[in-house]
């Protein structure tokens, strides 16, 4: 069995793939000083609840954008499941598209995951927008290859720190106004949220299109992707699962098996 870990700013998820299909999906809060035996305590009870055994995982997989983690989740692999992680970036570590960007060693594991599972799930010409802690626009190009993107501020970000800022404005959560003009604050603030980035989407793969002069399809992944495609027809397909997916791809072309 293959474990998958996709270390995000925010969250970490483990997910376990069997070689056809994946079998539990675990997520906790990204911590750069959680230790290699917190991560198999709180792991092994997941793992027990659903009755899945600690010797079934032979493989592993990383992708990081946190690199204070890397060393435990590197150390939790070795030690609990006798095997030793491939992270995606690392020297050696093949990938199954090219990264045709000017500073490639720049771009974030994640971003580079998620372009190959959409690239063989979608085909080429992508637009593959990540909802995170940053909201990124990701560009696969014709032959697959990562041609580039858009880093924006993440909307759970940018509210928090209007609330930081300005000392009337209260903390909202996000969801979809049912006016764009509010009629108080509160209203106020969930439509400039929900509708400023709906608004963003539309506009940023607009330009992305004009730019390349070729038909793109996009594809919306993270926590917010459903949210958000319910009130644009710029999402053709919301895929939660793109990232883990990815993950496996890279795995079965560095270790010739599927997990």
């Amino acid at each position: 069995m293959l474990l998958a870990i996709d270390v995000g700013n925010t969250n970490t998820v483990f997910a376990l793939h069997d070689g056809e299909a994946f079998v539990a999906e675990w997520r906790l809060k990204t911590d750069g000083a959680r230790t290699s035996d917190e991560y198999f305590v709180w792991l092994r009870q997941l793992m027990d609840f659903q009755n899945i055994g600690v010797r079934s995982i032979k493989h592993a997989i990383c992708s990081s954008v946190a690199p204070k983690t890397v060393f435990n989740i590197k150390k939790l692999c070795e030690t609990y499941f006798g095997c030793t992680p491939l992270f995606v970036g690392a020297p050696g570590v093949k990938l199954p598209v090219e990264v045709r960007v000017d500073a490639p060693q720049e771009v974030g594991a994640d971003r580079i995951v998620n372009t190959v599972a959409a690239f063989a799930t979608y085909g080429p010409n992508l637009i593959v927008i990540d909802f995170g802690t940053a909201t990124t626009f990701d560009v696969v190009d014709e032959d697959g290859a990562y041609a580039g993107g858009v880093i924006a501020p993440g909307v759970n970000l940018s509210i928090e720190a209007l609330h930081r800022a300005a000392a009337r404005l209260p903390n909202i959560d996000v969801a979809r106004p049912e006016h764009v003009v509010g009629r108080d604050t509160l209203s106020c603030m969930r439509s400039g949220a929900y509708w400023g980035y709906v608004s963003l989407i539309e506009g940023v793969c607009a330009r992305i299109i004009a730019e390349r002069g070729v038909p793109m399809t996009v594809i919306a992944t993270g926590g917010l992707s459903t949210l958000f495609a319910k009130s644009t027809e710029t999402i053709r397909h919301v895929d939660a699962d793109l990232t883990m997916r990815g993950l496996v791809h890279i795995h079965a072309l560095n270790n010739g098996a599927k997990g």
